[in-house]
């Protein structure tokens, strides 16, 4: 018997059918990846398993079914014992999943007792247990921390320790990695891997990153509109796909070992050649950025948090410049200082030491011509206010009183991201992410700037959406002369996007210089260590890479 049979499964919101027809088995201790853009239906399809749509006024058919129990025809009582007990979730966000008011420890002793009916003292042992076994240093102390005394990838952890808990036969792990820097990235992925080997649980994953997937499967099922649109072995779906838009998924994802896409007006120097898109060579043009005009200076910043021996330095000694049209990489781990450096460019963090000069002059506060693109555009844009007047917010700050001049321009600023003039008057929530995110791009651009701080602004996007905002941002500094800073985790898109690069950790540059000589040949430990956990599509790879980390983690 199959751990899970789902046949004809169809899930339908209203008039909306997010699941189509969709049918696959999953065997004992394999491994499956739903794949696909935000939309395709994967994470409907992985609530569905556990019956999670049930009492919401979702119509769901079909036949589900797993490890032996019938998912539609259960009783709540049965469906209270196939969760956490037999079949266990790991969501995508840890904070919204844990209790902020428990300890962890305490949580996850809850999980227990409420399958297994032991004592206190033993479910307080088996989650310090689970806990030790998932990777978290001085297991039994940090039990008793809350959860917003851990590091994100911390708190996965211990999302993934309570699933384990009661040793279930099926692992449904949505999103569990999107948050996450490459070497944190790297590590869950690992610890997934090492766990399916050690307890022969079956794994059911839920991603748009076709390199997680390469990491951690054996097939992939490539989702869209709801349906299944290729699946198989995923060395033969990822490196010979049959289906044409399996092979647009691929085409879309960003490569940490193929040189950026020269842009016009940020070109090689003269005589270089670059490699098209077919393999070929071609000659470039030359526009040389050294001598385009200083637009940002920032010296020996310097920025701390709390005072005393609780004081914490995020930034330390951090001097950069950024020229007109240029796009400067900031990359390092979570913790690494990369969003506070934004953040004093902006100049909404004042430096504890240094300066930032912009076009020569210090400027204390906020300066309109520096503008920031944030990661989270819906906790950027206030819920109750509609996307229009958000973005009209620059224009009234710095005097624009004429509300026909003020409505005009927005209209055109929506146009200009590829949005609809006509979405003046719609709320955040009625937007998709990626079309929130340009929202965060419209408004930036209302301020007339002269450099846009993008912090982490592709993070939470699958990859063709991530492709369409990156080539956002790249018409509009061609059109504009815009300085770009691009802060992210993810090397690959760094890469695709940057002139420069700046590597950071703990607060310092410890690596600086033209983002392909970086990535060719990066000079640092750190670097290279970044570079190595970045995801490879190919699963041959894939499993050297993790072999070298298993061994580089035992010396």
């Amino acid at each position: 018997m199959s751990l899970v049979d789902v046949i004809d499964l169809t899930v339908e919101f209203g008039s909306l059918r997010a699941v189509d027809g969709l049918s696959f088995r999953l065997e004992q201790g394999a491994a499956l990846a739903l794949v696909g853009e935000s939309g395709s239906g994967k994470s409907t399809v992985a609530s569905a398993l556990l019956g999670l749509h049930r009492g919401t006024g979702a119509r769901v058919g079909g036949s589900v079914e797993v490890a032996g129990v019938d998912v539609r025809q259960a009783s709540d009582e049965e469906l209270r014992r196939l969760r956490g007990g037999k079949a266990a979730m790991v969501f995508q966000d840890p904070l919204s999943s844990l209790d902020p008011y428990y300890a962890i420890g305490d949580q996850i002793a809850e999980v227990y007792r409420t399958h297994t009916r032991v004592s206190r003292r033993a479910a307080r042992a088996r989650a310090v247990e689970v806990l030790d076994r998932v990777g978290i240093p001085d297991a039994l102390r940090r039990s008793r921390s809350r959860p917003h005394e851990f590091s994100g990838g911390m708190r996965q952890r211990a999302l993934i320790a309570m699933a384990l808990a009661c040793a279930p036969d099926l692992l449904i792990a949505d999103e569990p990695t999107t948050a996450l820097d490459v070497t944190v990235q790297a590590q869950i992925l690992d610890l997934l891997h090492r766990l399916r080997e050690e307890t022969g649980m079956g794994l059911l994953l839920v991603t748009h990153d076709v390199g997680v997937a390469a990491e951690s499967v054996d097939e992939v099922l490539v989702m869209r509109h709801g349906r299944a649109v290729e699946r198989g072995p995923v060395a033969d779906v990822l490196g010979a796909p049959e289906q044409p838009y399996t092979r647009e998924l691929l085409h879309a994802v960003p490569r940490v070992d193929t040189p950026r896409v020269i842009r016009e007006g940020a070109k090689e120097p003269e005589g270089a050649t670059t490699a098209s898109a077919d393999g070929a060579s071609a000659d470039v043009a030359s526009v040389d950025l050294a001598s385009a005009d200083v637009v940002l200076e920032a010296t020996g910043l310097r920025r701390e948090f709390g005072r005393g021996k609780r004081a914490f330095t995020a930034v330390d000694d951090v001097s950069l410049t950024i020229r007109r049209g240029e796009t400067l990489g900031v990359v390092g781990e979570s913790g690494s200082g990369k969003t506070t450096l934004g953040r004093m460019l902006v100049g909404l963090l004042e430096p504890t030491a240094g300066e930032v000069r912009y076009d020569g002059h210090t400027r204390a506060g906020v300066n309109p011509a520096v503008q920031m693109v944030f990661q989270d555009p819906v906790s950027s844009l206030n819920p109750r206010r509609t996307v229009g007047e958000s973005i009209a917010d620059p224009l009234r700050a710095r005097g624009e009183d004429d509300e026909g001049r003020i409505r005009g321009r927005v209209r055109e600023l929506l146009e200009r991201v590829g949005l609809e003039a006509a979405h003046y008057d719609r709320y955040p929530h009625e937007f998709s992410g990626g079309q929130r995110q340009r929202v965060g791009i419209a408004r930036a651009l209302a301020a007339d700037p002269r450099v846009i701080v993008c912090d982490e602004p592709v993070s939470a996007l699958d990859v063709t959406t991530q492709a369409q905002v990156v080539a956002l941002l790249g018409e509009l500094q061609r059109e504009l002369g815009l300085a770009l800073v691009f802060v992210a985790h993810d090397l690959a898109v760094v890469r695709q996007v940057s002139d420069r690069v700046a590597v950071m950790r703990g607060g310092r540059i410890v690596e600086e210089g033209l983002a392909d000589e970086v990535y060719d040949n990066p000079q640092d430990p750190y670097t290279k260590q970044l570079l190595a956990a970045v995801p490879a599509l190919d699963p041959r790879i894939a499993a050297q890479r993790r072999a070298a980390r298993r061994e580089l983690a035992a010396v």
